[in-house]
């Protein structure tokens, strides 16, 4: 049988004492670091990203119409039902992830729904639905029109 539990030359403490960011013993700890916030990255049109800082007062004020309209969709909390026949969508085709009961969700004008983490970052590069491809602008004009 052997030692496994016992390590020739280091224990636990001088293991910790030596880790990155740590401090010896009787030493103060390192100075707090603040840590710098990164520039929002913004996609005035698709296949292209830019700084907030890059980005022209006329591309500003579309994607600050975008953000309005993509508030403007519904939300709701992934509730599957309890029938088991019912035929409800099972995975975000974003993330390929399952939904699970409790998960914010969004609404699309066409029906189909998404993870609200998911589906907000995608309408702010292509404001079309990943899975049918409408224009997700065009549909919630139109239900503006019709109210």
């Amino acid at each position: 049988m052997g030692n496994c539990l016992f390590s020739q030359g280091a224990d636990d403490l001088s293991l910790l004492n030596e880790s990155e960011g740590g401090s010896l013993p009787g030493e103060p700890p390192p100075p707090y670091q603040v840590r710098t916030q990164s520039v929002p990255v913004y996609h005035p049109t698709p296949g292209e990203s830019r700084l907030v800082s890059q980005l022209t007062e006329e591309e500003q004020v579309r994607i600050a119409q975008r953000i309005g309209l993509i508030q403007h969709l519904p939300r709701g909390i992934f509730n599957p039902g309890s029938d088991p026949s019912e035929k409800k969508v099972k995975e975000c085709v974003i993330c390929m992830m399952d939904f699970e009961y409790g998960d914010p969700i969004r609404f699309l004008p066409c029906l189909h729904i998404y993870h609200l983490d998911c589906i907000d970052p995608w309408l702010m590069r292509s404001f079309t639905c990943p899975s049918c491809m409408e224009p997700v602008d065009a549909a919630l004009l139109a239900t503006y029109e019709t109210n």
